[in-house]
């Protein structure tokens, strides 16, 4: 009955959706786990689970890690592309954001967020800009499995959804002591 359910599942997709979009209802190793564990596996996976995610994390080409505030600001808010939808797919060429504001609370001036995630207002200015919280923070946008196996949020990097360039402005969103995360 799985097999048949996810066969109609996959055909019930657009057939002119690009290959690679369809790609993304495969599962990977940790993925497959944690859906075979429901989201809970034992002490021993999960920490299996988080290491091999941990090397999977890549760098900007140039090293730095902090990039500009107001790019990362713009990807926090943008919640478009990337829809592989039954009806329509984004067009070629759409921005895609984080949407960060779907899961946590980030700028005051933001009243619509969720709460599925942590409240990030104050981000910064609560926990520091020291390099070992920069790269805490990279690494968490770039692969959130290397710190919680099974964790809900996405794995922006892991998958290309975020450049690591783009990953380094939402950093910057967020530590910045300008940012608006951090201002009011």
């Amino acid at each position: 009955i799985a097999a048949q359910a996810e066969q109609v599942f996959r055909s019930s997709f657009r057939a002119d959706n690009p290959k690679y979009w369809m790609t993304r209802l495969d599962q990977d190793e940790a993925m497959r786990l944690c859906s075979q564990y429901r989201d809970n596996p034992p002490p021993k996976l999960r920490a299996q689970i988080e290491k091999a995610q941990a090397a999977t994390i890549r760098y900007p080409v140039e090293g730095k890690l902090i990039g500009d505030w107001k790019e990362g600001e713009k990807l926090a808010a943008v919640g478009t592309g990337g829809h592989i939808g039954f009806i329509q797919p984004d067009p070629p060429g759409r921005v895609r954001g984080g949407n960060c504001y779907a899961c946590h609370q980030l700028a005051k001036k933001e009243v619509a967020y969720g709460t599925i995630g942590p409240s990030l207002h104050h981000f910064g200015k609560l926990r520091g800009t020291s390099d070992e919280i920069v790269k805490y923070t990279y690494d968490k946008i770039y692969n959130s499995n290397a710190f919680t196996a099974c964790t809900n949020m996405p794995r922006f990097g892991l998958h290309s959804w975020l450049t690591p360039e783009q990953i380094t402005h939402i950093v910057a969103f967020l530590v910045d002591p300008e940012s608006p995360v951090n201002k009011d």
